[in-house]
């Protein structure tokens, strides 16, 4: 693991914002590497405000779909709101459809099977379209590739609002309003939106022309939150306040659905990294295990007492989930083990009887262990289909590109894509995107890092300190949970590997004989010995909270220990 300590800011600015906000040159520091450099824009940051939030008109194609919703309405034709299957496909459908639902009736929902029709929008979700008499299909976290998807419904009379956030290939589709920030000719103020984002963006501009209150549609925050902070979007710009209003109102006044959820759980107050890893794996569960219109059914509801019921059967199915994905992860390091390729640029396996709904999870895990890009492929009807994920700096979604003439069909992000190709066309794309990936990976992202805002002492850790650290949230791409290294640390003599595997290590740590505070290492556990052999020791960490039996505590969560002589 590297440790890599971002450069001090300047001296001059730090200065001056501690001054502004009256608060310790170290936090203002923090501030100041992230582009908060006055005190109107430390206002912005901490208090986000519905204000903030851009004109939904400026992006390209809005008023077209506004106009063609209000035509359907007005001419009482059936709409369809359809979605993918994932946390933010499933939000955005249940956003869209909640919202129309309550000026008017015939409004459907329809999610794609992920086993029977895959990513995207589908032929049978047309033809479902053309069986019920609907005219409108509204399109959301998919569609922006979906050129002879939208040519064949066009045939049946049925048009197409697509409401996207991936990027756009050479052509779009011929829809009645194509919206994505990401089109080369918008010029949307902000282009990092989810699906779930535009589609807000949508109702809030329908709000516009529906002349209603303009806060109206603050009640749907929630969804977009959770949306966001499972689909790891930059947490900057727009997408912060519409963080930040969402955890609000989850906290104050959750849907039935999140309210189930969280009592299942038996949480207090939410933070985004919660949903991130709580809410959004279960959502995501009944699209991977069962199917996610019983993800957009608990969304939806209003009854507290079914959304309850629904919500122990996601959660049963989220458990069935880990104990799927940490089996086909054993299986699949075993596959790599065994072909001798640990040393290879990339990672790229396939069993045709792997479960498609949990390959992106192996994926992910499967870079646990060997960091670098990954592909997961399992049998999809008579293709293959495969999940993609990557390390930190290396574009996944430019190298399957480069290896298209060997793929039937791709979408996705960066870091995350999806893929479909021919049994035959396997060896010869497996070939290609590890010589591709081994052309143009650079060396120096083939170790893991850690990046560090600042050096501190233990003794900068304080109540004071976790209070401004806290209003710093929501944490996310583009504004992840500060990491901090103290140097010259020693344990108390206290330390003891925890936890159902003994793989955690929990202890006390001092520095210069002063404060004493309180870690925990996860999977670390492994080190406990360094720390006995060792008169002192540096340390990686965040700091965070330790909740217990009504009581919270300042605690370190230990990224990575260093013996002092090694580390400096």
């Amino acid at each position: 693991m590297n440790w890599t300590l971002k450069a001090n800011p300047p001296l001059t600015e730090v200065q001056s914002l501690s001054e502004a906000l009256g608060v310790e040159a170290h936090l203002a520091s923090l501030l100041v590497q992230r582009g908060i450099g006055s005190f109107e824009a430390a206002k912005a940051f901490f208090r986000p405000s519905f204000s903030q939030l851009h004109d939904p008109y400026l992006m390209k194609d809005m008023d077209l779909a506004v106009a063609r919703i209000i035509e359907a309405m007005e001419m009482e034709e059936p709409i369809l709101v359809y979605g993918d299957y994932d946390v933010d496909g499933t939000t955005a459908v249940a956003l869209v459809a909640q919202y129309l639902q309550q000026y008017y009736h015939k409004v459907a929902t329809y999610i794609p099977d992920r086993y029977e029709e895959g990513y995207g929008v589908s032929f049978s979700g047309i033809d479902f379209a053309a069986a019920n008499d609907m005219g409108l299909i509204i399109a959301l976290d998919c569609g922006i590739k979906a050129i002879d998807k939208v040519a064949y419904a066009k045939e049946k009379g049925i048009d197409f609002i697509i409401c996207d956030h991936h990027r756009p290939g050479a052509s779009l589709p011929e829809a009645v309003a194509v919206l994505d920030p990401k089109r080369a000719d918008c010029s949307y103020p902000y282009e990092e939106l989810c699906g779930c984002g535009v589609g807000f963006k949508l109702i809030q501009a329908l709000g516009v022309a529906l002349e209603e209150d303009p806060l109206a549609v603050v009640p749907f925050l929630d969804l977009v939150a959770t949306a966001i902070g499972a689909d790891m979007v930059p947490l900057s710009g727009e997408n912060r306040t519409l963080a930040y209003l969402g955890v609000q109102q989850i906290n104050s006044q959750p849907r039935p659905g999140f309210k189930a959820f969280i009592e299942q759980m038996n949480r207090g107050t939410l933070s985004l990294t919660d949903l991130n890893f709580t809410i959004a794996p279960r959502i995501n569960a009944a699209g991977r295990m069962v199917h996610g219109a019983h993800a957009v059914a608990l969304l939806q509801t209003q009854d507290i007492n079914q959304a309850r019921t629904m919500a122990a059967a996601i959660g049963q199915q989220n458990e069935d989930r880990k104990e799927l994905d940490a089996h086909i992860t054993e299986t699949a390091l075993l596959q790599v083990a065994q072909a001798g390729e640990t040393q290879a640029a990339t990672t790229v396996v396939y069993d045709p009887n792997w479960h498609k709904g949990v390959i992106g999870i192996v994926a992910s895990r499967l870079i646990e262990t060997h960091y670098r890009p990954t592909l997961v492929f399992t049998q999809s009807g008579d293709v293959m289909a495969g999940s993609a994920r990557s390390i930190k700096g290396y574009d996944v979604y430019n190298a399957i590109e480069a290896c298209s003439e060997h793929i039937l069909q791709f979408g996705g992000h960066m870091y995350a894509a999806g893929l479909t190709l021919k049994n035959s066309q396997y060896p010869a794309f497996k070939a290609a995107f590890e010589a591709h990936v081994a052309a143009t990976l650079d060396p120096a992202l083939k170790t893991p890092e850690i990046q560090i805002d600042l050096e501190v002492s233990l003794s900068d850790i304080s109540p004071k300190f976790m209070r401004i650290l806290k209003q710093m949230a929501p944490f996310g791409p583009q504004n992840p949970i500060p990491v901090f290294k103290a140097s010259g640390v020693y344990e108390t003599g206290h330390a003891t590997a925890v936890g159902k595997d003994k793989n955690h290590l929990k202890g006390v740590f001092c520095q210069d004989g002063g404060v004493k505070i309180p870690f925990i290492a996860f999977k670390l556990a492994h080190l406990g010995s360094l720390l006995q052999n060792q008169s002192s020791v540096d340390i990686v960490f965040q700091v965070s909270e330790n909740h217990w039996q009504g009581k919270s505590s300042l605690q370190l969560q230990v990224l990575d220990i260093r013996p002092t002589a090694d580390a400096r």
